[in-house]
């Protein structure tokens, strides 16, 4: 009995063996943490901006670039030009009611030095989603809803982050 139970765990890791050289193999490795080209930058979102909070989480979190409250005081600035969520019908039934929507969230950002230097020009980054609309289920819809614009909104951080790191001083 003891001998069977040592072949199966054996047999175990060998099968964990193989499927970690197989995933090192296809190239597939964790994302680390971003190197970003400067030591300092300002987010210049509102103060109750969730999107900016995350952002600044991610980057005290991830990187060694340290988010300042003064601009003067900032190697680079994140300037936020706009940010808006919308809501547009995608289909309606028979009786002309909405049974589908496209949630989309708008990003549209700069980043300079504060100097005049533009490093990034002005990007719009564009999520959308869509979600089946049923109206006996209004408070699991309203959730869902809120649950992707917030899914969205990590992908809009990660997009920014990626794009901040590809620049080159």
């Amino acid at each position: 009995m003891k001998g069977e139970a040592a072949r199966r765990f054996a047999g175990s890791l060998l099968l964990l063996a193989a499927a970690l050289v197989a995933l090192g193999s296809c190239g597939f490795k964790l994302r680390g943490s971003e190197r970003l080209p400067f030591d300092t930058i300002y987010l210049g979102f509102g103060v109750n901006s969730a999107l900016g909070a995350e952002l600044a989480r991610n980057i005290r979190a991830g990187t060694s670039t340290r988010v300042v409250t003064d601009r003067a005081a900032a190697e680079a600035i994140l300037e936020v030009l706009s940010e808006s969520r919308e809501r547009e019908i995608l289909s309606v039934n028979a009786q002309g009611r909405a049974r589908e929507f496209t949630l989309r969230y708008l990003f549209t950002f700069r980043l300079h030095d504060g100097k005049g230097r533009e490093l990034i020009a002005p990007t719009q980054i564009a999520l959308a989603r869509d979600v089946a609309f049923n109206e006996s289920q209004i408070l699991a819809k309203e959730a869902e809803e809120a649950l992707l614009y917030r899914d969205m909104q990590s992908d809009l951080v990660q997009q920014v982050l990626r794009r901040i790191a590809a620049v080159r001083g």
